[in-house]
């Protein structure tokens, strides 16, 4: 089968492979029906700071069939429709007894500590699948964790109803987070983003109002905002931006060090929330993806087949991809 392999920093091969066999106990077999290219992917491939297997079969966010399930599987039969969790814990710290598997002592990722979906095949516990309606779309599907993802923020930061949110960064768990706060929230959902077209894509679709972060006047009323950005700067913006009472929930993959006074948190009361992919989220990001398909489809920027990720990568960290979302369709030619 064909597979896209991480081999090393900044070297990623689409390669010919064996199909996984028959499933271990407690696995799953998997035929992969679509995956999306994740901005931590690309984090990755260009830094190698999670490469702890190597080669490795990249990609987390994905849907798939199930083709074969081993000794034990219960709760899933050959046939059913699938989305991944992403978060590979292991049912054992403290942490994970508390249910807080986003924050297990030995987290990992799929698709760098096991492989991942950018492949024909590929296959997972039984304990990271979760069913999907089988009348949606395979593309749709793989939206459900980065979904998750951006409700877990939105969760977090938890904005009053009335309250005006700001969203710094529409890639795609900043254009999401806006989504879910436009139809959670009876308050305006601000964003910004230095790509235009982005901001202004994020904003038709969410009914978000596109604003300058630079230029923004200060507002006692805007107490609450999300980085997805995971710049410093940006983060020293919103902080300088937000009236007192308020919290400013991190979900961006961050450079640098924050060069941050404790006194501006202590006498204005704002909190840094910081947000760990997701917690208990997707499940109901799961349910959520009938109802959010005509919206999520506008987010996908294109659909491209296994052979060519490797130029999809390029295309992503060069800023060159319209949209917010690339899709891997493994029914597309390979």
């Amino acid at each position: 089968m064909k597979a896209a392999r991480l081999h090393a920093t900044g070297d990623l091969r689409v390669e010919d492979v064996p199909s996984p066999g028959e499933p271990a106990p407690g696995w799953v077999r998997l035929k992969v029906t679509a995956a999306g290219i994740c901005g931590s992917d690309l984090h990755n491939f260009r830094t190698g700071q999670w490469i702890s297997r190597a080669p490795s079969i990249a990609g987390h966010e994905f849907a798939g069939e199930v083709t074969a399930v081993g000794a034990g599987v219960t709760q899933l039969a050959r046939g059913d429709r699938v989305v991944a969790d992403s978060r590979f814990w292991c049912g054992e710290c403290p942490a994970c007894r508390a249910g807080l598997h986003n924050v297990c002592a030995r987290l990992g990722f799929v698709g760098e500590v096991c492989d991942g979906g950018f492949a024909e095949e590929t296959e997972l516990p039984a304990r990271l699948l979760l069913r999907h309606d089988p009348a949606l779309d395979p593309a749709i599907a793989a939206m459900a964790e980065p979904l998750a993802v951006a409700l877990h923020a939105v969760r977090r930061l938890s904005p009053p109803a009335a309250a005006p949110v700001l969203v710094a960064g529409c890639g795609p768990i900043g254009g999401l987070a806006a989504l879910l706060l436009s139809r959670r929230s009876e308050g305006s959902v601000l964003v910004a983003d230095r790509n235009a077209a982005r901001a202004d894509l994020v904003a038709e679709v969410s009914g978000a109002t596109v604003v300058d972060l630079d230029a923004l006047p200060r507002d006692p009323n805007l107490r609450h905002a999300i980085d997805a950005t995971g710049s410093v700067a940006v983060m020293a913006r919103l902080l300088d931006l937000l009236a007192g009472g308020g919290a400013l929930a991190l979900v961006g993959i961050s450079h640098g060090r924050l060069d941050l006074d404790p006194n501006l948190l202590v006498e204005r009361e704002i909190a840094l929330v910081g947000c760990h992919a997701f917690a208990d989220e997707l499940a109901p990001a799961v349910a959520m993806l009938g109802d959010l398909a005509p919206e999520l489809s506008r987010f996908v920027a294109e659909e491209i087949a296994i052979g060519e990720i490797p130029d999809a990568y390029q295309r992503l960290i060069a800023g060159a991809s319209g949209g917010l979302k690339t899709i891997v369709r493994m029914e597309a030619g390979q």
